[in-house]
């Protein structure tokens, strides 16, 4: 009888999907209590995991998932790219040699379910692309699109969570009682990182979205800290069983966060004003967390370094929020929290005990660790800003960011440049030029003087001339006999123009009831 009913190629496929599997239960080690791993070297196998798993979900896949919000044809090759790097990673981890881990990590637990649900995810994908629209398709494909975008969204966010897991399973820490520790520092850190990227895609995306929405910056930064305050406290309290004085201040912050995101909601909830309290709380957080007791000098500096970020991060939001426009476009100023806000972030996940018993022991002082982590923050704030340019130069987009620029505009006709535009001098006269389709077709150029306050859209360029000096709104002159070849002319003493890139046509607004709207 034929026990081997393949032939002996597909035998040596089998063969290659199964050994692995085979090898990583002998390769567990029994290690139990603090020590979750071995002394020896880590091999080129696991070197090879390691790259790869890194290359598919910290690039390639939050590449692919940016193309698809654009809907560019190269989303579907770049996440096939990505399953099949992440698949063969997935195999060489289980085929090391060297360092060996104990059998129940949560890297180990979770790779499994991860990597069904990135092959279901492949497979969704698959579906979509055939365009089934008939029959039972007409309901499954709506909710799959769906899922298909929620799965999208969420998978570089288990890759973090993965990767994370797999550095302190690499190097045997957070383990027995000291796992409600690492927990506190890992999970804070990363809120901290997380709201700094968030803040860079509210600055590149969400000024328009946020005024058509009629709430400010600060209502959805508050709930934001109001959940992350809830998930602290929970977290503290089930894992903070030693209930030393720094579980009970990461407890008591929590509290904090959500009972300050509470109020910010409330102060927020009926309008675009901005308030002061998230600002507030993370200048709290930041003093009482550098003020916190350590055993080791080197924990200590490391904490005032992050507590001194932190505070930074806070006050620069503050100032943005009591002397900024809320409606100004993007300035330099505006990186300088969230840019904070990810180094701080970097800090407090590193200041756990098992990495800074690692550092004393390897002799690394506190600042030479501060200048490691501040590589990283660069290197997360330009992949985050790619990634937002990746965007607007793919697919749907015509390569023309639609977030805010800012250029200034005044009356002796000093005129910034900005993407292309330029300045003119005219006699008494404070014109721009512009290649964005001012003229109501794309490509070609437009022109428009400025004589009074007044809001111009024509789907590719939204000017919001801000009058300084208004002398007297009755002398205003006829519009029309300026009007010529797309050109509008207003006068003013002196004003600014912020550019507001958008992607749709909005209709032209007149503030004035003496004024009337030109259409260009």
């Amino acid at each position: 009888m034929d026990f081997f009913p393949l032939t002996q190629k597909q035998q040596s496929i089998w063969l290659l999907l199964i050994i692995p599997t085979i090898v990583a239960h002998e390769h567990a080690a029994n290690l139990t209590g603090d020590i979750g791993a071995t002394d020896d070297p880590i091999d080129g196998t696991l070197w090879a995991h390691i790259i790869f798993m890194s290359l598919a979900f910290g690039i390639i896949f939050p590449t692919g998932m940016v193309l698809g919000f654009s809907r560019s044809r190269f989303h579907v090759p770049f996440q096939l790219v990505g399953t099949f790097i992440a698949t063969l990673g997935y195999f060489l981890g289980h085929a090391h040699e060297g360092r060996q881990f104990a059998g129940d990590t949560a890297h180990a637990s979770y790779a499994s379910y991860i990597m069904l649900l990135l092959m279901a995810q492949v497979c969704l994908g698959l579906y979509l692309k055939c365009h089934f629209e008939n029959g039972a398709n007409e309901w499954i494909r709506p909710m799959s699109v769906k899922f298909h975008r929620v799965v999208g969204i969420g998978m570089p966010v288990i890759g973090y969570i993965q990767m994370v897991l797999g550095v302190i399973t690499a190097t045997g820490w957070c383990r027995g009682s000291k796992l409600g520790q690492c927990l506190g520092h890992f999970i804070m850190g990363s809120s901290f990182i997380a709201h700094g990227i968030l803040l860079i895609l509210v600055m590149r995306f969400s000024t328009e979205w946020l005024r058509r929405k009629g709430k400010s910056q600060d209502y959805y930064d508050s709930w934001v800290i109001m959940i992350w305050g809830f998930i602290n406290t929970f977290l503290e309290h089930r894992w903070g069983t030693s209930w030393t004085t720094g579980d009970i201040q990461h407890t008591l912050v929590g509290i904090m966060w959500w009972s300050g995101g509470l109020l910010g909601i409330y102060l927020s909830r009926k309008s675009i004003k901005r308030n002061i309290i998230p600002s507030l709380i993370i200048i709290f957080t930041g003093y009482i967390l550098s003020q916190q007791p350590q055993q080791l000098d080197i924990s200590s500096e490391i904490h005032k370094l992050f507590g001194f970020t932190l505070m930074g991060a806070g006050f620069a939001r503050l100032i943005e929020v009591c002397f900024m426009v809320v409606e100004k476009p993007i300035t330099p100023f505006r990186s300088l929290c969230p840019f904070l806000l990810i180094i701080s972030g970097l800090l407090f996940m590193g200041a756990h005990e098992d990495q800074v018993l690692y550092l004393s022991t390897n002799g690394i002082d506190a600042y030479s660790y501060a200048l490691i982590q501040l590589t990283i923050a660069f290197f997360i704030f330009f992949a985050v800003n790619i990634m937002i340019d990746v965007y607007w130069m793919s697919g749907k987009n015509d390569g023309e960011p639609k977030y805010e620029i800012i250029g200034n505009v005044t009356n002796e006709n000093d005129l910034n440049s900005s993407r292309g535009n330029k300045g003119k001098n005219e006699p008494n006269r404070d014109v721009l030029e512009g290649r964005n389709g001012m003229d109501g077709g794309d490509g070609g150029r437009g022109r428009f003087t400025s004589r009074n306050s007044s809001f111009i859209d024509d789907g590719h360029i939204s000017v919001n001339l801000n009058v300084d000096a208004i002398r007297d709104n009755n002398n205003l002159e006829s519009d029309d006999d300026n009007e010529r070849n797309g050109e509008i002319e207003k006068k003013s003493d002196g004003f600014v123009v912020n550019y507001l890139l958008v992607g749709q046509h909005a209709d032209e607004k007149s503030q004035d009831g003496d004024e009337r709207t030109d259409e260009m």
